[in-house]
């Protein structure tokens, strides 16, 4: 980088606010991608995450380029009947994007986006569950419960059931929740192991507790990031949102003792950075910068977090760079990852402008804009 440029990047990262940092990584991602080209060519999460942070910015700034961009991607998938061009229903990751029709729906009443909504949903009433009755993250991992999983399947559940009256998956997606806590919880560390096998038969299950033998930042993320969501649509009476709640401040809190110190970002494989083959990873710090502003704005934790989501926000900004164009770069991305040992997660591959990143990091964004008008 050459010192004009470098002169550049101090002053843009001194200047602009969050929501101007949300909006020029969706500049970034539009410039790249027309938006029936966002890959992979499938109804998928790495869309859908990406997507819902510029829905949110959009709520935010009004920029109506957000809403068409998002339409149009919809649009490229859900046909007519409401079914989807290239879609795979028995995986969870491709459950997440119908986030993005509640507010199309609302906004066109164009029916195709409720009977898209109408052939996702359901599925949950007869998805393959483990003995407890825990969500196989994928059919081809049975039995297999993931912390990704929450993400995937708990927010389009639960408004789903307020928007449409259906009330029953409010219960079925607190469960999920539950479970994984109950089963993947370190008690020494408070946080959560990535997953879960209860019949242990996973290659990676512990033989004794089913668990995975490490905490993975994204996934740790999700988790948290989904069930805030969730309460947004849930009742504020109902039966288990007093222990989600309790369940997001206590692991909101354990991940405060691994933020690093210098940079405030969190590592790849959170409780390890003592170790020299350990990286600091973007996705998971913007995840847990989001949760702990977002839980300070609904009330669940003091205002005196902010300093953390404030000093993690700072340190992922620190880490940018720019394109020949003018275009943000966000780095240090692991790539889509499955379950495995310490070295799996270590020797995964770093994207850049990564589409879940990216996602990740508007999110972080939107949300430390409204931690501005907090004292």
């Amino acid at each position: 980088m050459s010192a004009s440029s470098s002169n550049v990047k101090a002053e843009l990262q001194a200047e602009l606010t969050p929501i101007q940092w949300a909006e020029k990584a969706c500049e970034a991602l539009m410039f790249k991608y027309e938006p029936e080209s966002l890959p992979p060519d499938r109804f998928h999460y790495h869309q859908g995450v990406f997507l819902s942070g510029m829905e949110k910015c959009w709520q935010q700034t009004n920029n109506h380029r957000y809403y068409e961009y998002i339409k149009r991607w919809v649009d490229s998938q859900v046909l007519e009947d409401g079914s989807f061009k290239k879609h795979k229903p028995d995986e969870l990751d491709d459950i997440q994007p119908g986030v993005l029709l509640f507010n199309l729906y609302e906004q066109t009443k164009d029916e195709k986006y409720k009977k898209a909504l109408y052939n996702l949903v359901p599925l949950f009433k007869t998805w393959k569950t483990n003995p407890s009755g825990g969500f196989w993250h994928k059919e081809h991992y049975p039995n297999q419960m993931w912390l990704d999983s929450l993400y995937m399947a708990g927010p389009i559940a639960v408004q789903f059931g307020k928007t449409f009256g259906e009330s029953e998956y409010f219960d079925r997606m607190t469960h999920q929740a539950l479970l994984m806590e109950k089963h993947t919880k370190d008690p020494v560390t408070g946080l959560l192991y990535h997953g879960w096998d209860e019949t242990k038969s996973a290659s990676w299950a512990d033989p004794d507790t089913g668990q995975a033998s490490q905490f993975w930042g994204r996934a740790i993320g999700w988790y948290p990031v989904a069930l805030l969501e969730m309460f947004e649509h849930m009742p504020d009476d109902h039966k288990d949102k007093a222990a989600l709640i309790t369940i997001v401040q206590d692991l909101l809190i354990a991940l405060i003792a691994y933020q690093h110190s210098a940079t405030g970002l969190w590592y790849q494989v959170v409780d390890k950075g003592y170790l020299a083959d350990n990286w600091l990873e973007n996705s998971c710090s913007s995840l847990y910068v989001h949760a702990i502003a977002k839980a300070v704005r609904l009330g669940h934790l003091d205002a005196s977090y902010l300093q953390y989501a404030w000093k993690g926000y700072q340190g992922v900004i620190d880490t940018l760079k720019f394109d020949e164009n003018g275009n943000v770069i966000i780095g240090q991305i692991c790539i889509g990852t499955g379950i495995g040992d310490y070295a799996h997660y270590i020797a995964r591959p770093t994207s850049e402008n990564d589409l879940h990143g990216a996602g990740a990091f508007i999110l972080m964004c939107i949300e430390m804009n409204l931690a501005q008008s907090v004292q």
